[in-house]
């Protein structure tokens, strides 16, 4: 298998969704994922191509690995969105306990702002903890969002801020969020294979965000 179908298989699988949603998202033909996870046959440029538009992955990541895998806007819905020059506020998480409390006082727990041009409107921005999205998120990247009010406007496959409360403990992530085979579950996929996906509850689900866009610091000075 050379080097650019691996990377594919990789991502393909980072994703969580089954072939059928895979076919779906991507429009790739009906049986060549399979084809190209099992090893039958190379990934082209066609399919790099593909991919690229549906997820909005970087490119050049796919043919030679260098740079990031996704581009800085995460979401790319099949809908123009609207666009906001204003300031994004930057919240501390830590101030303000969980995601539903930020949510409930939006004028409290800022630290700071953000403002990129072009970027669709968002509700505020958070510190990443963590190294479950790594390579496309690490411990102290912003990921920048937008609150969910509804569980149906849920994009499965997308990028979200889930904060939940399960047996007990209380959880703020960064996750792909997916369908659960579970009846009344999702599931939260990280891109670090390291971490297992874990299928919860929605009943359990105090908050949620898509996380639009994000923002890394390389350096300090």
């Amino acid at each position: 298998m050379d080097e650019v179908t691996q990377r594919v298989v990789e991502f393909l699988k980072s994703t969580g969704l089954n072939q059928t949603q895979l076919e779906e998202k991507t429009k790739i033909k009906q049986g060549n994922i399979s084809k190209i996870l099992n090893g039958v046959r190379p990934a082209g440029e066609g399919i790099v191509n593909k991919l690229v538009l549906a997820y909005n992955v970087n490119k050049d990541w796919f043919l030679t690995g260098n740079g990031d895998v996704i581009v800085q806007k995460h979401h790319n819905p099949p809908y123009n969105e609207a666009v906001s020059d204003e300031e994004t506020p930057l919240f501390s998480v830590d101030a303000a306990a969980n995601l539903k409390t930020l949510f409930d006082n939006k004028n409290q727990n800022i630290i700071g702002f953000i403002k990129i041009p072009n970027l669709p409107k968002c509700d505020g921005a958070i510190y990443v903890r963590g190294d479950s999205m790594y390579p496309l998120l690490k411990s102290g990247d912003i990921a920048i969002f937008k609150e969910v009010h509804s569980f149906e406007n849920v994009v499965f496959g997308e990028m979200y801020i889930v904060d939940y409360h399960f047996n007990g403990d209380d959880y703020l992530v960064v996750k792909f969020v997916t369908k659960s085979e579970i009846n009344n579950h999702i599931q939260l996929v990280s891109y670090n294979t390291h971490h297992s996906p874990a299928d919860i509850p929605i009943n359990c689900i105090r908050a949620m965000a898509i996380v639009k866009a994000s923002v890394r610091l390389n350096t300090m000075i």
